[in-house]
């Protein structure tokens, strides 16, 4: 079987998880014996045609894409074209079996390519507009992604969510049949988390001192990431048990309001924010900390958590959305506490902050818990539904 995968990010061009996902879906899927072509961008600095452990690799000369959200919708549209152009190229030098393509950003160029080469159309959704903003979508650009996520989902002939959660959350907001829509988790590879920092004593000597405990927060900083409410929790927290220190890794529109509500809180000489860190010091990061919240309002997986205990981190979820998933019920792997609540997390923070062997016990039960979310059987699933689409067994239809 060969495939046509489009994704707007391919390692090393990296703007999120998607990218991540993407590739080692393709690597999986290469090692299942599926020739897999993925069409993707390239920033103008990467070679057009590469071949990445198997993974055949086509790239666009896309500029970098604007901050403004209404050029970010026109760059958007200018890719659809560019990717479109050179999907052509390949159909006419490749003959696919089915054309796959994740989140809206490509769903024009790969609908195009699909129907030209009359092959079936598959698409992966990671994260819908209507859930990061909890419905509220009246406004532009808000609208026109909602609109294109909609269209998307519809035209589709089947659809890929990365949790149960988010296979009913779909079906309901674009108003197409369950059975159209199937959950395949997120895989991880636990080598892929090993440190390369030389030095992790000397790393975590930067952020806390040996007798404190070092609490990490990891993400886009948005609003339904809930990073606002770990704060809320912290800041009791600090005064109330002291040696407790935190480190926020990552960038986004709410990061200079939540820097002015740590300043509001008293927390500014307590933790740091270390804006946009690579994988590399990512790594090392879970490994000297103690404890990583995912604070989330809406979350369609949770790969922070997963990676998290992986690296032998404990993690404090919010009971929503992909994380139920992730982190089970039961408190045997990780603890959860109601999403929303910053008062209900601070007593969960507290209660595992204060015992310590609690704490080894859930590390040590998630280590084994991780295993089963592997790369090796998202790709197998996944050539499952390539194989039924391109056979005609699966649903086509709304």
């Amino acid at each position: 079987m060969r495939v046509l995968i489009i994704s707007w990010e391919y390692p090393p061009v990296i703007e999120g998880g998607l990218g991540r996902h993407v590739r080692k879906l393709s690597e999986g899927l290469v090692r299942d014996g599926v020739e897999v072509h993925v069409l993707t961008r390239g920033g103008g600095r990467l070679p057009a045609d590469a071949d990445q452990h198997g993974v055949l690799v086509h790239r666009v000369r896309e500029p970098q894409f604007p901050r403004d959200p209404s050029a970010f919708v026109r760059w958007v549209d200018a890719m659809n074209r560019d990717m479109h152009a050179l999907a052509v190229e390949l159909c006419e030098r490749y003959e696919f079996d089915l054309v796959h393509s994740h989140d809206w950003l490509v769903a024009g160029a790969a609908e195009l390519a699909a129907r030209q080469i009359e092959r079936p159309w598959l698409v992966t959704v990671h994260a819908t507009e209507y859930g990061r903003h909890q419905g509220w979508v009246q406004n532009h650009p808000q609208s026109h992604i909602h609109a294109a996520e909609r269209a998307m989902v519809r035209r589709a002939d089947h659809v890929i969510t990365c949790s149960r959660y988010m296979r009913v959350h779909v079906a309901n907001v674009f108003g197409v049949r369950p059975a159209k829509v199937t959950a395949i988790p997120n895989g991880i590879d636990p080598r892929d988390l090993e440190p390369v920092d030389p030095d992790l004593a000397a790393l975590r000597s930067r952020y806390a001192a040996p007798q404190e405990l070092l609490v990490l927060l990891v993400g886009r900083l948005v609003y339904e990431k809930g990073f606002h409410l770990a704060l809320d929790a912290l800041a009791p927290l600090v005064r109330r048990i002291g040696g407790l220190r935190f480190v926020i890794a990552g960038t986004g529109t709410a990061e200079a309001e939540l820097k002015r509500q740590a300043r509001r809180l008293g927390l500014s000489d307590h933790g740091v924010f270390l804006g946009w860190v690579g994988d590399d010091r990512l790594h090392s990061l879970y490994r000297v900390s103690d404890l990583c919240i995912v604070p989330s309002i809406y979350e369609p997986f949770g790969l922070v958590a997963l990676e998290a205990m992986a690296s032998g981190c404990l993690c404090v979820v919010a009971d929503t959305g992909g994380l139920r998933e992730v982190v089970p019920v039961g408190g045997t792997v990780g603890l959860r506490f109601p999403s929303r609540d910053a008062t209900a997390l601070g007593a969960v923070l507290e209660r595992v902050l204060t015992d310590h062997a609690s704490r080894a016990q859930l590390i040590a039960e998630a280590r084994e818990h991780v295993l089963r979310f592997d790369w090796n059987e998202v790709a197998r699933r996944t050539a499952e539904i390539y194989a039924s689409l391109a056979a005609g067994a699966l649903t086509r239809t709304n």
